[in-house]
């Protein structure tokens, strides 16, 4: 039951008083208070702030600082350091598993500028990327190092790595606003025709939560990529994508079912799924 001494919130609703006798911890209480009043579109012009929240529901900063946490664990809520609570965008890009994908096509098809900022571009040996290509360890691989944007917020830090000798005339280009594969394709001939990837969940250092502009408690998805061209690797990537602005969906169907490796382990039958651009 409402407490009838505590303030209307907007929209004449009124939070629900937290229960110091039940056995549910308070923020728990405070986390499902404030989903219910999602629910019901209470929030759809602003979010309240850590300090709202504890004048509404009389508890401390450290308990709606955890209630919050476990939202943004469930994609509900974004905080970057210094910035009040919001409502994750609803029409956050989305990449198909199991196609051929070009990041730079799918935030401009959500609606969304995209934008790069170019960190590094230039012609470098590295050994371990080399053998990841078949490729003897003095090779020298062409990189290119990007700060991918949305809507001018970052998304994504992105690392290739291409053969030299397949890829020597993208030093010349401007990458800022323009796709890596159709560069790829249009100075140098090469078009990549799959690949295989391997996805899991990541924690970013100090220096990644940084660059990409969020806090602590905000995951990301680390995407290592080989690509394929003519039947040969050509491509070696390294993305990491905010967890809070991106999210992945597959098809299936009753003819061919469905697959997802969760194990690391690779079928040789599935090793060109998918590549990003």
């Amino acid at each position: 039951m409402a407490n009838s001494s505590r303030p209307a919130l907007p929209g004449g609703s009124r939070s629900l008083p937290v229960d110091r006798s039940s056995p549910l911890p308070l923020w728990a209480q405070v986390h499902n208070d404030l989903q219910r009043r999602l629910d019901k579109g209470e929030f759809a012009i602003a979010f309240p702030g850590e300090l709202a929240l504890v004048g509404q529901y009389a508890v401390s900063r450290h308990t709606v600082r955890e209630a919050l946490r476990r939202m943004r664990q469930d994609g509900i809520v974004t905080a970057e350091r210094g910035r009040a609570p919001r409502l994750v965008d609803p029409t956050e890009i989305e990449q198909p598993l199991g196609t051929l994908y070009s990041l730079f096509a799918s935030v401009e098809a959500a609606g969304h500028v995209q934008r790069s900022e170019v960190r590094v571009l230039d012609v470098r040996c590295d050994g371990v990327v080399s053998a990841r290509l078949g490729l003897e360890e003095s090779t020298p691989l062409l990189h290119l190092e990007r700060l991918r944007l949305s809507d001018e917020e970052p998304l994504a830090v992105d690392r290739v790595w291409i053969p030299a000798s397949l890829a020597a005339p993208l030093l010349d280009a401007d990458f800022a606003n323009t796709a890596l594969y159709t560069e790829l394709d249009s100075r140098c001939g090469v078009r990549l025709s799959g690949g295989h990837e391997h996805i899991r969940a990541v924690v970013p250092t100090n220096a990644e939560q940084k660059l990409l502009h969020i806090s602590q408690g905000v995951a990301a998805f680390a995407i290592d990529r080989i690509a394929y061209a003519d039947g040969r690797p050509a491509e070696w990537r390294h993305t990491l994508v905010r967890g809070d602005r991106f999210t992945m969906f597959a098809k299936f169907s009753a003819r061919d079912g469905y697959q997802l490796d969760v194990t690391g382990a690779r079928s040789h039958s599935r090793d060109r799924q998918d590549v990003m651009a």
